[in-house]
Order: C-alpha cells, then sequence, then structure tokens
C-alpha cells in the first residue's frame, strides 16, 4: 500500500464519484482510479465502497478506513514540515494579536520597538476577537495581544493602554447624520445593531451599563460577531449600532460616525499576555509599554 492509495481512497469518498475524484481532484482517467481501488479492496481483504447509480458510499470498513486515511495523511505532512524546519537554521517566531481593527493604530508602534529584533525573529499577526485572544494567551499560542481587559481568564496580565469612546455608527443617508452628536432621545426608537456577550463580553457590558443609565433597552435587534458584520448590518437594515471610536478605521462609504452627546459611555484597550511566558522579545516588549504610541 502506498500513499497515493491513501489519497485517491480519500478523494473518491470525499467527492462519492469515482468519475468527480478523478476528473477535478486527481487529474487522472476514471479507469485507472477504479483499478487502483480494486489493488486497495484486494489488499485490505474487504470492500470499501460500493457503487451504484447514486455514486459511491463507503461501507462500514471504508468509514473506518477513511478516518485512519486522514490521520495518517496529517501525520506525514506534518513529518514533511518538521524535517524542513530541522534542515534550516532555527529562526525564533513571536505571534502578536489585535482586536481586528486595532493593527491599523498601534502595529507600527509595536514593530518600532521590534524592529532590531526582526531579523532573527519571524513575526506572525493575528487579527482575532478579544475572548479569542484572551484564549490564545493562556493557551501559549499568542505571546502579546491588543485586546479587552477580559473577565474569567487564568494566568494573564493586563496593562491598560487607552480608554475610548463609544460611537454612533448609521446608514451615510440617516436622517439622524444631519446632527453633530447623538442624544439618548434619539437612539430611542431606532433598531440596533449590536454584539452578543459571548463574542465581545467588555463591549457587550458596557453598552448595557450605559442603557442603564440612560434609562433605555439596548438590547440588540441584530447580533454581530464582528465590525464587518456591523457595518454591513448597519447599511441594509438602516439600524445603528455603538461601537468603539476605532471603529472609524473601518467605514465604509456607506456608513458613517457620530459622537454621543454628554459623557459618553468608555471601553478600555489592553496589552496582554501570559506570565508564565519566557521569551526575550516579550519581555523587553513589555519593559518599554510606555513608549508605545498609537496613530489617530
Amino acid at each position: 500500500m502506498e500513499l497515493r492509495h491513501l489519497r485517491y481512497f480519500i478523494a473518491v469518498a470525499e467527492e462519492g464519484s469515482l468519475t468527480v475524484a478523478a476528473d477535478k481532484r486527481l487529474h487522472t482517467a476514471q479507469p485507472s482510479l477504479s483499478r487502483q481501488m480494486r489493488d486497495l479492496e484486494a489488499e485490505l481483504g474487504c470492500s470499501l465502497m460500493t457503487r451504484g447509480v447514486r455514486g459511491v458510499e463507503l461501507t462500514a470498513a471504508g468509514r473506518v478506513f477513511l478516518d485512519h486515511a486522514r490521520l495518517v495523511l496529517v501525520q506525514v505532512e506534518g513529518a514533511i514540515a518538521a524535517t524542513r524546519r530541522a534542515a534550516v537554521p532555527a529562526k525564533a517566531s513571536f505571534v502578536l494579536g489585535f482586536l481586528t481593527g486595532y493593527e491599523f493604530e498601534w502595529l507600527t508602534a509595536v514593530m518600532g520597538i521590534m524592529r532590531a529584533e526582526l531579523p532573527n525573529t519571524e513575526v506572525v499577526i493575528l487579527s482575532l476577537s478579544s475572548p479569542d485572544l484572551a484564549d490564545g494567551l493562556m493557551r501559549g499560542k499568542i505571546d502579546l495581544a491588543f485586546l479587552r481587559h477580559e473577565r474569567n481568564t487564568t494566568g494573564l496580565v493586563f496593562t491598560r493602554l487607552i480608554d475610548e469612546p463609544l460611537i454612533v455608527l448609521m446608514p451615510a443617508d440617516h436622517r439622524l447624520t444631519a446632527q453633530d452628536a447623538i442624544t439618548p432621545q434619539d437612539i430611542a426608537g431606532e433598531e440596533l445593531v449590536g454584539v452578543p456577550h459571548d463574542k465581545s463580553p467588555a463591549l457587550r457590558s458596557v453598552t448595557d451599563a450605559y442603557g442603564a443609565r440612560i434609562g433605555l433597552d439596548l438590547t440588540p435587534d441584530h447580533y454581530v460577531d464582528n465590525l464587518s458584520m456591523a457595518m454591513s448590518l448597519v447599511a441594509s437594515t438602516r439600524g445603528i449600532a455603538l461601537m468603539p471610536l476605532y471603529a472609524r478605521n473601518l467605514l465604509p462609504p456607506t456608513v458613517v460616525s457620530r459622537p454621543l452627546a454628554g459623557v459618553p459611555p468608555m471601553i478600555d484597550l489592553s496589552l496582554g499576555y501570559n506570565e508564565a511566558n519566557t521569551s526575550q522579545l516579550l519581555q523587553s516588549i513589555v519593559a518599554r509599554i510606555g513608549d508605545l504610541k498609537f496613530a489617530r
């Protein structure tokens, strides 16, 4: 049995058709592929699939073999990658995480601090939600992240960088664009686009607290997972959204922003890392947090 037998079998199983697998996945002749599958079944001593007018269906043995075949190929690919890494001089890696949108303001500053290390360091940039960044820090998959001060985290150190106000996003032709600032009375009755607690607990908490302060229920009519979705729904539903000031970095032409009148609710941006992380580069950056300046 050869690795190509495994690849051929996986392609047939996933496509559900010998013809489709041969033409689109494997770029080989269908009779040749059929012969390879018969040879595989003969070597295993059992039938892996049944062939009918509706295509190919796996037998019980075929389903078991599929799981193992996939695992074998994953292990082979891992072995190849590890071998190639071992064949070249080791290069340190550093994973930077950003709450989506903040990289526009902070990446240049942090890379400036890291500049002396860059020739010997592979820098990986991730753009994720704040809870996902915190999870990556706890799991040791991210070295440093720009995120909210997430609660219910273990072993993480947070340093507050800035506090910024929430602003109102609305369609470019919305009636409220005529105003310089948006009051609580303006918000009342508007359709709201907002984030769920599990995706953005800090923003959800700040928004709900602001609603309690002004006497309005700010439970969203439409939930979104990220700023891009928020922009799309604001434009399509003609609703409004309360988002942090940095959302202005991502505004499309169809969406505009206005400040909130009075004392607006504020939300933090913090620098987070795992206290168990022994990276010298991390310690160097943390020691120079005061040097970080963002572009706004």
